[in-house]
């Protein structure tokens, strides 16, 4: 289906997408670039969870920072809703901020200091230019706070009299102030207490039950994921390694199984051998012209080395570039 039709499938398209990053350049020293994201091309589906996982410096944040056009992409495009992000004025870019928001991973930076938590809840009103009176405007603080199940007498307190969990519960208010279709989750319980993280978790499903929201889920903990979205995307490198279409899919590439074998079981009566990676990380100003976890992958050949693997379809829906995937 053509992603710039309304009509499609998937809320969110991106085609070769990537993003270039470069420094040296002076006195004696070369120009270095490297690719953060490199030629992604995925679907979000509307209404569904997609989650995006891998290692730190992997390429997530930098690609939920592409899909909202935070980020300028050095190639490839964008398509939300039909309309292409690149193509769209500061103007129009302002309008659509309405419909995408973002929810970051660090609550305690995320409000601003100074503003108590009802001056938080509206801005995202001002900023639009959205002027209401204070009635209105008191209604609408008290009915994000309470969305997110915080008591509304906590709209007088500042960000540093509240609990991590709490600051993050204002974070997602904030984000749905704008009644958006589609949030970006950047790890948004990685400096959270795991009881408090599943209660977000909780809070979020809930909200997407009820608001009929599209996630795209940024995290480095798979097991997470595949608990909580309903697709799961590999990164390695910024390059999209694996596509699982359930979470209940086994994965099939060599470093999607690694970094699932890696989550440990809570059960003691479950315990697992894990099978340690070797091998060095390439750097990320490396040139790569083949498979970029060729280097640590067991079953790597010359093949590997010399040919980067296309993101081939395994059936329904599962994707993987791998040229010797497992069995």
């Amino acid at each position: 289906m053509d992603p710039s039709d309304p009509q499609s499938d998937d809320l969110v398209t991106l085609t070769d997408l990537t993003r270039e990053f470069s420094s040296g350049g002076g006195f004696m020293k070369p120009r270095r670039t490297m690719r953060a994201v490199n030629n992604v091309s995925l679907g979000v589906p509307r209404g569904k969870v997609t989650g995006v996982v891998g290692e730190s410096g992997c390429g997530k944040s930098t690609l939920a920072r592409l899909v909202l056009r935070l980020l300028e992409a050095t190639e490839g495009t964008v398509v939300f809703d039909g309309k292409n992000l690149a193509t769209q004025s500061q103007t129009e870019m302002r309008k659509l901020r309405r419909q995408m928001q973002m929810v970051f991973q660090d609550p305690y930076s995320a409000i601003d200091p100074r503003y108590t938590i009802r001056r938080a809840l509206l801005e995202p009103f001002q900023v639009q230019g959205d002027s209401k009176s204070a009635a209105e405007a008191k209604l609408a603080a008290e009915e994000l706070i309470s969305m997110v199940g915080l008591n509304p007498r906590m709209m007088a307190s500042f960000p540093h009299q509240l609990s991590g969990g709490q600051k993050q519960r204002v974070g997602i208010a904030r984000a749905l102030a704008l009644r958006p279709s589609f949030l970006v989750l950047d790890e948004p319980t990685a400096s959270l207490d795991v009881s408090i993280q599943a209660q977000i978790i909780d809070l979020l499903e809930n909200l997407k039950e009820e608001l009929g929201l599209t996630y795209l889920f940024i995290s480095h903990d798979l097991s997470l994921v595949r608990y909580f979205c309903d697709r799961v995307v590999v990164m390695y490198l910024g390059r999209v390694m694996e596509i699982l279409p359930g979470p209940g899919v086994l994965p099939r590439h060599h470093y999607a199984h690694a970094l699932l074998d890696s989550n440990f079981e809570p059960d003691p009566t479950r315990r697992k051998v894990v099978t340690m990676l070797s091998g060095e990380i390439p750097s990320p100003f490396a040139t790569i012209p083949g498979c970029a976890f060729a280097a640590r992958c067991p079953a790597a050949t010359d093949l590997c080395n010399r040919e980067r693997p296309p993101l081939a379809d395994l059936g329904d829906g599962h994707m993987i570039a791998c040229h010797h995937p497992m069995d």
